[in-house]
């Protein structure tokens, strides 16, 4: 079995690929049993464990176990903590352990890049990232994988990280700044994008502007919010998988609020991607993306990851 670690697993997993491979693996079959979630506690302390497994007809069996601890940042220690093992579909043999927390994190912002492509304006150029964690930090280049993005914004409840990660941004050549003005910020955005661990919603309905596209992707339990109910009122709303109604505290507030039924989500990513359901229908309606993630986004990276491996080894 090979070990590929962060570097080996990142190199091959840069969004212009990984977008589309997100892209087909929606599109197509798989077996994505629902996923075991444990709570932890150890001591005063308290996290979550996830097991997320996925397999396909392509030969390929993944198992993802991912550890979130949220407590981790008064650390100094990132929130998840990921290993995945990717097997043999056909035999069970293992073939590679891959970094989990470079899949976890690639996955996830392209995830929010192909929903987008699906539900912002196709003229989409301002973006506001919620959060300064991994997954907030790979997100301009993701969503500039399928929209032109030229402003780049980001809001932190610790201002500091966010003028620390807009100055980074601003190194690697984004046109970015950190913002203190959270209702400010949103209602000046085309996309914006919450990659959170918050348990108190972050966004309000009012805030977004007509014609933007409000991507809310780091919240995965019932105990975990970013959005405000109002912001799924008038909003059309769409989903990852047909798990987050039953996951997602942000739709389970919303339905409680009678902001949103579970009969007016509009469509999953596999049907935005199968095109059995149409995304965004006119510039000035405004959208929403709910995701939980799925075992079938870390196969279809991991799987990327192995093949662009055994590519290079010849």
């Amino acid at each position: 079995m090979k070990i590929l670690d962060a570097d080996q697993t990142r190199a091959h997993l840069n969004f212009e690929r990984l977008v589309p491979a997100l892209r087909d693996a929606f599109a197509g079959d798989a077996t994505v049993p629902p996923r075991h979630v444990h709570a932890v506690e150890a001591g005063s302390d308290r996290g979550t464990v996830l097991i997320m497994p996925a397999w396909s007809d392509a030969g390929y069996l993944g198992i993802k176990t991912i550890n979130i601890f949220p407590g981790n940042g008064a650390r100094g220690l990132p929130g998840l903590h990921a290993t995945y093992v990717l097997y043999d579909a056909h035999t069970g043999v293992p073939l590679a352990q891959l970094d989990g927390n470079e899949i976890t994190a690639h996955r996830t912002a392209a995830a929010s890049a192909l929903g987008a492509s699906y539900l912002s304006r196709k003229d989409a150029s301002t973006l506001l990232v919620l959060g300064t964690g991994r997954v907030a930090r790979l997100l301009p280049a993701a969503h500039a994988s399928t929209r032109s993005i030229r402003k780049v914004r980001v809001w932190n409840h610790r201002p500091e990280g966010a003028r620390a990660l807009a100055t980074e941004w601003r190194h690697a050549g984004w046109d970015a700044d950190a913002v203190e003005d959270l209702a400010a910020g949103v209602r000046t955005a085309d996309i914006v994008s919450c990659a959170t661990l918050a348990t108190a919603p972050l966004v309000r309905g009012e805030w977004l502007a007509p014609g933007s596209h409000l991507d809310l992707i780091g919240s995965f339990t019932p105990a975990m919010k970013e959005a405000h109910p109002s912001c799924f009122a008038d909003a059309r709303v769409f989903v990852d998988t047909e798990e987050a109604p039953t996951k997602a505290g942000d739709l389970l507030d919303a339905f409680a609020a009678n902001a949103l039924t579970p009969e007016g989500i509009q469509a999953t990513l596999a049907q935005l991607c199968r095109g059995e359901r149409p995304g965004r229908l006119s510039p000035s309606e405004r959208t929403v993306f709910k995701a939980v993630g799925s075992a079938l986004e870390d196969l279809a990276a991991a799987t990327l990851v192995w093949q662009g491996a055994a590519s290079e080894a010849g």
